[in-house]
């Protein structure tokens, strides 16, 4: 049920008032637009589709009621960008160039770089990536120079090897170094929202060039804090799976010295929706300060009953030598999206700088 509702919010973004709203904008901003014509052609079957789904048939439909010719159609949707009343919903303003500009592409490029201002155009951009590399490569490096944090974001962001609810860039995973030159220029950036995006880029490196993004990485002069909160991040399942050289690059490459007392779980029977405890405390058994990555493993159980694990971060810090800390931490278990849940016991590990120090279990119970 939490997965469903989940869903259907995400969905409920293009709802009917929203469609409605979009339609209102863009009759503003050209009065020769046929709203009931535009409504009609979306709502038709909406319940049925996808928010992704969704946002398509919009781009369909104000193609469909729109003049032909694309460079009139860019100057009406240039105008109705900053009228729109959801960061989400603008971007159906770059899968519209993403749809039927393919052929123009410098004014292509200019409208995707003017519509990430109002959400993003980070999906639309791949498909030109797909299609000429060389050319968008080379202007998503001069958009990370740019002096606005959306247009640097989307260089990054759209470039991404594997980037969520898109298709996966074959000719980045084969070859990161083409993306070198726009890393290079924001790793560094003083906007976190760019150097969250440059983190889960180089994450996407980690999980087919390990290798290539550690040599990257070490080769950084990790003297300014906007780049070691991007090398931290960005190694983040290395870090989780104990890689040694992702685990010095952070300060935390030795073997934790420390003792684990008393971890326990609980309660250790729950069903779906409740919530367990991690609780457990650290002792240091050295008298140098050392810095410490602490994270969990649950062992989630399959539909077939065999497990696969997820890790979970739960803190870094540096524990002063001789000294001791209780951990106490709440995780409640429900579906999503990504992850339902099956009845079953389910193992935790938990992971001190790459290692396992302890580990205990829950069953978990569903609703037939």
């Amino acid at each position: 049920m939490a997965q469903a509702a989940e869903t259907t919010a995400l969905k409920e973004i293009f709802n009917a008032a929203r469609i409605r709203h979009i339609a209102d904008e863009t009759h503003a901003v050209y009065p020769a637009f046929d709203r009931a014509a535009f409504t009609a052609l979306v709502t038709d079957g909406l319940d049925a589709l996808s928010l992704m789904e969704r946002l398509r048939r919009v781009s369909e439909a104000l193609h469909a009621t729109l003049p032909g010719d694309y460079r009139t159609t860019l100057d009406i949707l240039h105008r109705l960008a900053p009228r729109l009343n959801s960061g989400f919903v603008t971007m159906v303003l770059p899968d519209y160039v993403a749809l039927y500009g393919r052929d123009d592409f410098h004014v292509s490029m200019e409208a995707l770089k003017y519509f990430t201002v109002f959400g993003s155009s980070e999906f639309a951009m791949r498909h030109f990536l797909k299609q000429d590399p060389a050319r968008s490569l080379k202007i998503m490096e001069e958009w990370s120079r740019d002096a606005n944090e959306h247009v640097r974001r989307l260089a990054s962001e759209g470039s991404r090897p594997r980037l969520p609810w898109s298709f996966k860039l074959d000719a980045i995973i084969a070859d990161p170094a083409l993306t070198g030159a726009i890393i290079d220029n924001l790793k560094a950036d003083p906007s976190l929202y760019v150097r969250k995006s440059v983190a889960n880029h180089l994450n996407d490196v980690t999980k087919d060039n390990p290798a290539l993004a550690l040599d990257l990485i070490e080769s950084w002069t990790l003297d300014n804090p906007a780049t070691v909160w991007i090398a931290k991040h960005a190694l983040r399942s290395l870090i989780k799976k104990g890689d040694r050289r992702a685990l010095t690059i952070v300060g935390a490459g030795k073997a934790a010295a420390i003792t684990v007392s008393g971890f326990a779980i609980s309660p250790r029977s729950i069903a779906l929706g409740d919530a367990v405890t991690l609780t457990f405390e650290l002792r240091s058994t050295i008298a140098e300060r050392q810095r410490l990555i602490v994270d969990y493993a649950i062992h989630y159980v399959k539909k077939s009953g065999s497990t696969a694990a997820k890790i979970f971060k739960l803190r870094s810090f540096d524990l002063e030598g001789g000294t001791t800390r209780p951990f106490a931490h709440r995780q409640t278990v429900r579906d999503f999206t990504t992850r339902t849940h099956h009845a079953g016991r389910h193992k935790v590990e938990l992971l001190v700088n790459g290692q396992i120090f302890a580990e205990s279990d829950f069953t978990l119970t569903r609703p037939s």
